[in-house]
């Protein structure tokens, strides 16, 4: 693509493509905001009021004014657009000449139904804002439901209340949205005619169904004959796509086999759930390898860089996708349990300790940290309150310890290394 250069002298019209209400202005607020941020944002309404008082059509204005408005230079304005452009807010036309000029087309916002079965827009609000601020925006667009049960519906009919007349039809504005603009390379003619004539039905994959598959495709980085397994394994016996059963097999990959895994695994801690950098001791820096690395590079580090087996890397998604836990909190519990349990990773133990730091809301690996640390102690003063002999076991590393040079012995300044040596 031709590189363009904006200009402020660059001229461009608004045009809005469909009908944008007080509720678009809120949701914009609200839900696309944690995810483009206040700059595409700002940008998008200074468009809409650049509109006429019919909302139809701006005239000419050159980007000196936006620059203006906004108190933004140009690449800021230009980043801005290219977000709302990506999430489906506007469409941009260009036109060379010897003041180049452009449209902008507004499309509305999702609405909150939609936008909270978005697969990807939903997904990037709950990492960017958190559970809790998640649940809350949840709760703030929740439908309310009376009890009418003891009640009558009186409401009266079109045709009890008004006489039909014969008046022209006017082909008026509709609300329009724009899918998420997503580059794919799924080939949905090499699908279609890769299953079976009679198995699916003609009307199985429709624009909807295309756009959801797409979108699957760019969060799980799925290809063209993956997506046709998937589509295979979701059909119900009326030849149709059960579109949340297609998710759910696209969110676990189609019975784990061939060792694709999914996403997640690979996803290293949100940047919310991250320690503020600046932190350099020992502990500092274990920390931030937790945070940094995915939970299945840090399992593969434990293999000495060997794909780690089917069974083990199937406890992963376990822990990933199952039980949802950050994957910090992963990381952490991963080399808790191999030096807890003679580099071991056996199911009933994994479960037993996974279930109760999922109980215990743990987010970060700080969290996690002290979690096993204050477990640790509680259990080894039962032992002794008992009289028990006491052995006393393996820990981690950075367990309990201030990770001062005095501190730590030969071997354990080995294993930090060991550690620490990827980050």
């Amino acid at each position: 693509m031709k590189l363009i250069t904006l200009l402020p002298a660059d001229k461009y019209v608004v045009i809005n493509k469909t009908i944008l209400t007080e509720i678009d202005k809120k949701n914009l607020i609200n839900l696309y905001e944690p995810i483009i941020g206040f700059g595409a944002v700002s940008l998008y309404l200074s468009l809409w009021s650049d509109l006429d008082r019919l909302e139809l059509m701006s005239k000419d204005f050159n980007h000196h004014h936006l620059m203006s408005v906004l108190k933004s230079d140009l690449n800021t304005i230009k980043n801005a657009r290219e977000a709302l452009e990506a999430v489906g807010l506007m469409k941009t036309y260009y036109k060379e000449g010897d003041i180049n000029s452009y449209v902008y087309e507004l499309y509305s916002p999702l609405s909150a139904q939609e936008f909270f079965n978005n697969p990807i827009l939903n997904i990037v609000l709950y990492n960017n804002v958190g559970e809790i601020e998640y649940n809350d925006l949840k709760k703030m667009y929740k439908k309310v439901n009376i009890d009418l049960k003891e009640y009558q519906e009186i409401t009266k009919t079109l045709n009890e209340t008004f006489e039909a007349t014969n008046v022209p039809l006017v082909e008026a504005r509709e609300r329009e949205t724009l899918a998420l603009n997503i580059k794919s390379d799924i080939d949905f003619d090499l699908i279609i005619s890769s299953i079976p004539k009679g198995l699916l039905n003609e009307r199985a994959i429709n624009k909807k169904t295309r756009e959801l598959i797409v979108n699957l495709a760019f969060i799980y980085n799925l290809d063209t004959l993956k997506v046709t397994e998937l589509i295979r394994a979701s059909m119900n016996e009326n030849g149709m796509i059960d579109k949340e059963e297609l998710r759910k097999n696209a969110r676990k990959y189609y019975q784990f086999n061939n060792g694709t895994l999914p996403t997640l695994i690979f996803r290293a801690q949100p940047e919310y759930l991250k320690t503020p950098i600046g932190d350099m001791s020992k502990r500092g820096r274990i920390i931030q390898v937790f945070e940094n690395t995915t939970p299945y590079d840090f399992l593969k580090s434990k293999y000495k860089g060997s794909t780690p087996t089917p069974r083990d890397l199937k406890l992963l998604e376990y822990l990933v996708i199952d039980l949802e836990l950050q994957p910090a909190v992963v990381n952490v519990l991963i080399d808790y349990i191999l030096k807890k349990d003679n580099n071991k990773l056996s199911l009933k133990y994994v479960e037993t300790i996974a279930g109760q730091w999922k109980r215990a809301g743990l987010k970060t690996a700080k969290e996690a940290m002290e979690f096993a640390e204050k477990e640790h102690k509680k259990y080894q003063k039962v032992k002794k309150d008992e009289k028990v002999k006491r052995v006393e076991s393996k820990v981690p590393v950075w367990f309990d310890k201030k990770l001062t040079s005095e501190e730590v012995s030969e071997e354990e300044a080995k294993e930090l290394e060991e550690l620490l040596k990827n980050y």
